[in-house]
């Protein structure tokens, strides 16, 4: 499964209103410790398949997603579960323990 871009315009549907688990990483692309989890996230795509969403969301691009969800560093991981937020990792974060909170 690919990786899709989370905007404001599309954040209600593409994360609230799915039946299945959601993680957002909140990323921007001068962000070095951003790029060392970009390939994370993707892996975890891959090896989720179609039981989770994953999605990325450039804070740069998205302000009001980022002051919504009171991002201060980046990057940071989102894990949504029937629109609620189950947990937040902060910083390059273990792929193991990323799909630990997904499953």
């Amino acid at each position: 499964m690919s990786v899709f871009k989370i905007t404001e315009e599309n954040f209600e549907e593409e994360v609230m209103n799915v039946d299945k688990p959601v993680l957002i990483d909140f990323y921007a692309d001068w962000c070095g410790p951003c790029k060392m989890m970009s390939p994370i996230i993707d892996e975890i795509a891959e090896e989720l398949g179609d039981t989770a969403k994953v999605g990325k969301c450039n804070t740069d691009e998205n302000l009001g997603l980022a002051q919504k969800f009171n991002i201060m560093s980046i990057p940071t991981v989102m894990i949504f579960k029937s629109g609620n937020i189950e947990k937040t990792f902060v910083g390059v974060t273990d792929k193991q323990q990323i799909i630990e909170t997904l499953k």
